[in-house]
């Protein structure tokens, strides 16, 4: 298994408007996009920082995995997003070395990347995300639920 990169460093938030704010007008950052996730009750912001992002999820219900994230833990540090070449592979090899993924086989991700979270009771209680980006620019591959700002 290859990594690239930390592709992402995911942020659980209260408000996406309130903290747009902040990283925008306070930070400078600029705005990839917002995308809107139904099935995982979810809204993600990413931020392009150098060739990494940072994620900004809001839970859209209060039962959503970031909300749940958010009571428990307040605003923080949701996960951590690593790139790989190929992530089926990746997921057999972690398999192999013990690591038990949450995900069997990849889910739907930001951009239409694939995408696999990893057990953190495997991983020192660190939620890590897999991902294998589309072939195509994966910010410019965002479904249309996605939308640039």
């Amino acid at each position: 298994m290859r990594y690239q990169r930390v592709e992402h460093v995911a942020i659980a938030v209260k408000s996406l408007d309130e903290v747009r704010e902040i990283f925008e007008d306070k930070l400078g950052l600029k705005l990839d996009y917002v995308e809107t996730f139904p099935q995982y009750e979810t809204k993600i912001a990413m931020y392009p920082v150098g060739e990494t992002c940072i994620e900004l999820l809001e839970g859209t219900t209060k039962t959503s995995d970031p909300a749940k994230w958010i009571a428990q833990n307040g605003e923080s540090l949701y996960h951590i997003c690593l790139e790989v070449d190929d992530i089926d592979a990746a997921l057999v090899e972690l398999k192999a070395k013990g690591v038990r993924p949450l995900n069997e086989t990849p889910i739907v991700g930001h951009g239409n990347s694939r995408v696999a979270f990893l057990d953190p009771s495997m991983t020192a209680n660190i939620l890590i995300e897999l991902t294998e980006l589309p072939t195509n620019n994966a910010h410019d591959a965002a479904d249309n639920s996605a939308e640039k700002s």
